[in-house]
């Protein structure tokens, strides 16, 4: 019996992920390779979305990549491959844009937010297609499951609808795929600011942990989080998120239960419990920086790692493509 299909990934906007990043996907993505016919790719494309300098573009590309492996996810038992290496992924979207509404993409909850926020006129139109691409990038690979947080949701859901919207204009084409959205308690939010989610885009870096960081670096941020006067470890989203956010982590990388990390740390304050927690993440992500440098330091290898899959991921997405060009009644090149 073949595996169901999993489709998942992420920008390289930063030179490094951040443990929200690790924890709310990378470890999933871990474990869900192993009973899924899985693709990760690094959107690239997506990323154009931004002002990007090209070197840096294509710097952190490889250290996103690189930080996927790292992490656990092998390019033999997955489809690890960076988004325009599938010429697929832009034209699969072009279709799908004329099937799309404008006034449906401009729901779209992440663009009317950014399109207030800096104004039309600093607003490009891939911002206002980019759940267009999405959509392309999971219905290329016929993906039966999609993996993402709370904000991507809306756009899973435009995903669904143009698949069955393409469906019943042109014939049974697409698999329409579910959303799976990842738990409430695997959301990380900023060290200095724990009422707003960490995030690549802070405006302070010492609330971001970053897989890449120097390990001193890490644990100095731990032990300056923000917590509050009480002095108890003790979870409570809303009177105690900064040391509610510090449990949550804990918890995820060490898969133990939060009542049980606060019955250890009874009675002995922050000082200790942010101690045993540097130690936690510093333990967990030395050999994941480890890895990721050592392969940025060999570059070529990488590369080709993502070239060998990005063949395996173009095979699928051709036919994929060839069957829409197809059904749509482009001709077809002899």
């Amino acid at each position: 019996m073949s595996k169901a299909r999993l489709y998942s990934g992420m920008q390289p906007s930063a030179d490094s992920l951040q443990i929200g990043n690790y924890i709310g996907a990378l470890l999933q993505w871990r474990d869900l390779q192993e009973s899924y016919d899985a693709f990760f790719s690094v959107v690239d494309l997506h990323a154009l979305t931004q002002p990007n300098d090209p070197a840096e573009l294509r710097a952190k590309t490889r250290r996103t990549a690189a930080q996927y492996i790292a992490a656990g996810i092998e390019p033999s038992k997955s489809a690890l491959y960076v988004q325009s290496h599938v010429p697929a992924h832009a034209e699969l979207a072009w279709v799908l844009s004329t099937i799309t509404g404008f006034g449906e993409a401009g729901r779209m909850t992440q663009f009317k937010d950014k399109s207030q926020r800096y104004g039309s006129d600093a607003t490009n139109v891939g911002l206002f297609t980019y759940p267009v691409l999405m959509a392309a990038d999971i219905l290329l690979y016929q993906t039966n499951v999609v993996p993402v947080g709370d904000d991507q949701k809306q756009h899973v859901e435009l995903t669904r609808d143009l698949a069955e919207r393409f469906n019943a204009r042109y014939g049974k084409t697409f698999t329409v795929p579910t959303p799976v959205i990842q738990q409430d308690t695997a959301r990380i939010y900023d060290l200095q600011n724990p009422t707003s989610k960490m995030s690549k885009s802070a405006e302070s870096d010492a609330g971001v942990l970053w897989l890449l960081d120097d390990p001193a670096v890490s644990a100095k941020k731990i032990m300056r989080a923000v917590t509050d006067s009480e002095g108890v470890v003790r979870y409570d989203r809303e009177t105690k998120p900064g040391v509610s956010n510090l449990l949550v982590i804990f918890a995820a990388l060490t898969g133990r239960q939060i009542p049980a990390i606060e019955d250890e740390f009874a009675g002995r304050g922050y000082g200790d419990f942010k101690k045993a927690l540097a130690e936690v993440v510093v333990s967990e992500f030395g050999p994941v920086r480890e890895r990721a440098l050592a392969m940025l330091d060999d570059p070529a290898e990488l590369d080709r790692a993502l070239a060998v899959n990005a063949q395996k991921a173009s095979a699928v997405a051709e036919q994929t493509l060839g069957d829409v060009y197809d059904r749509i009644g482009l001709l077809r090149r002899s």
